[in-house]
C-alpha cells in the first residue's frame, strides 16, 4: 500500500543538539577544573541519548527518569541530577547548561530535514513529528519556516503518552487521517519509534550522527520505502 504520511522523530532525526564549546568551556569539576574533551562529549551524549538510562539513579529520581518526557518539572529535576552525576557540580553551571537543551534556538537541522518536509509534502503526503520531549520544539520550524509543511506535532509532554506506548502513534495516525499501513515512522530510535511497527506501519531507522556526517540519511529513507 503506497504511504500517504510520514511521521518524524525530533531529536537525532530531523535536529540535533550540536556540542557547542562554548556551553562547555566554562564547565569545572568538583574540584574547579575544567572538564575535558572526553567529558563534554559524554556530557552532550547523555542530554541527548533517546533510550537507556545514563546514569544511576534512587528511587526518587528513577520516577523522574521514566516520566522525563511527560512533565517538565520532572524533566530539568532529572536532567540536573544527570549533569551533577555527570561531573558538573555547580547548580548554575547545571541550569545554564539545561536551558540550551531545552531551548528550541539551539537545535540545528540536519542538511537535508528541509528537502525531506518540502518535498514529502509536495508529494500530496501528509507530514507528522512525533516526539518524546518535554519542552515546545514548534519555533525550531517556525524560525526557519518548516512548520509550513508540517501537518501535526504530537509531543508526549502535550499528550500524557510517550513512545514507544501504540497509543502516541495512534494520536497522531488520526490527526493525519490515515491508517498505520499507510504510513512511515522516521526515527534515530529502534526500541523508541520502532514501536511504530506494532501498529502496522512501516519503520526507517537513521543514525543520529552530527548534522556534518549525515548528508542525506532522511532523503534516502523516503526514497526507499516510495514516498520520493
Amino acid at each position: 500500500m503506497a504511504i500517504r504520511a510520514v511521521m518524524f522523530d525530533f531529536s537525532g532525526t530531523l535536529f540535533r543538539l550540536e556540542q557547542n564549546e562554548t556551553w562547555l568551556s566554562h564547565l569545572t569539576d568538583s574540584d574547579g577544573d575544567p572538564l575535558d574533551l572526553e567529558a563534554q562529549a559524554e556530557l552532550m551524549r547523555r542530554m541527548t541519548a533517546p533510550t537507556g538510562q545514563v546514569v544511576q539513579l534512587s528511587e526518587e529520581y528513577q520516577h523522574a527518569w521514566e516520566n522525563r518526557d511527560l512533565d517538565p518539572a520532572l524533566h530539568e529535576k532529572i536532567y540536573l541530577e544527570v549533569l551533577r552525576k555527570s561531573g558538573v557540580s555547580r547548580v548554575e553551571q547545571a541550569k545554564a547548561l539545561y536551558s540550551r537543551l531545552v531551548d528550541p534556538s539551539e537545535w540545528t537541522p540536519y542538511p537535508d530535514t528541509e528537502t525531506a518536509l518540502k518535498d514529502t509534502a509536495a508529494k500530496g503526503a501528509k507530514v507528522g513529528v512525533l516526539s518524546n520531549i518535554a519542552f515546545d520544539i514548534r519555533p525550531a520550524f517556525a524560525a526557519r519556516g518548516l512548520d509550513q509543511y508540517v501537518d501535526q506535532f504530537v509531543l508526549s509532554f502535550e499528550e500524557g503518552v510517550i513512545k514507544p506506548d501504540p497509543e502516541i502513534f495512534r494520536i497522531l495516525l488520526d490527526r493525519l487521517g490515515v491508517a498505520p499501513e499507510e504510513a512511515l515512522m522516521v526515527g534515530d530510535s529502534e526500541e523508541a519509534d520502532g514501536g511504530a511497527r506494532a501498529l502496522g506501519c512501516a519503520f526507517a531507522l537513521v543514525d543520529p550522527l552530527p548534522t556534518s556526517e549525515r548528508t542525506d540519511a532522511l532523503v534516502t529513507a523516503l526514497r526507499e520505502h516510495g514516498v520520493l
